[in-house]
């Protein structure tokens, strides 16, 4: 069994980016979150492939990041093939329902089409899509007290629930 304590929060999350000032300006000057870092490499230290690129950082309130990847060559990432387009996002919080509408109010403002609050029950969110194509969600928690130590408690059960389900989904 893994041992999880060992791993304590998210460093960073990276994606391509079609276009690293154009990305800069979305997640910096739209939605506040300051430029860090930018590496740039013409050899891509994990795998020793030769390719200039870029690699921005944004930090966010807990210190993490959101990264980009800029390849030069001023392409939009393509979806996965497979998969619908609302499934692969990435979710950002923060503290309150008005600090949702604050960036929804932003958004709209900067020209970004957004969905209206999503009520999840435990979280309420917007969605859009920065110039990527990458599906960005904005939340905040909305929890009843006790929602998430009974949600753990059942979360296998669930699972197990729908991998019975599934099994009935892929066998039609």
């Amino acid at each position: 069994m893994a041992n999880t304590a060992l791993i304590k929060k998210l460093f960073h999350f990276a994606y391509p980016c079609r276009d690293a000032e154009e990305t800069r300006h979305f997640y910096e000057d739209i939605l506040g979150l300051p430029l860090v870092n930018c590496m740039q490499a013409d050899v891509v230290p994990s795998t020793g492939e030769e390719k200039p690129y870029a690699h921005i950082f944004f930090e966010m309130g807990d210190g993490s990041y959101v990264a980009f990847f800029d390849l030069g060559e001023n392409a939009m990432p393509e979806p996965s093939p497979n998969t619908p387009r609302w499934v692969e996002h990435l979710a950002l919080e923060v503290d309150n329902l008005d600090d949702v509408l604050s960036v929804r109010e932003d958004l709209k403002n900067a020209g970004v089409q957004v969905t209206d609050i999503v009520d999840h029950e435990f979280i309420k969110s917007i969605y859009f899509f920065d110039p990527n194509g990458l599906r960005v969600e904005i939340t905040t928690r909305t929890e009843e007290p006790g929602y998430l130590e009974e949600a753990a408690s059942s979360a296998r059960a669930a699972l197990d629930a729908w991998t019975a389900k599934k099994a009935t989904l892929v066998a039609s």
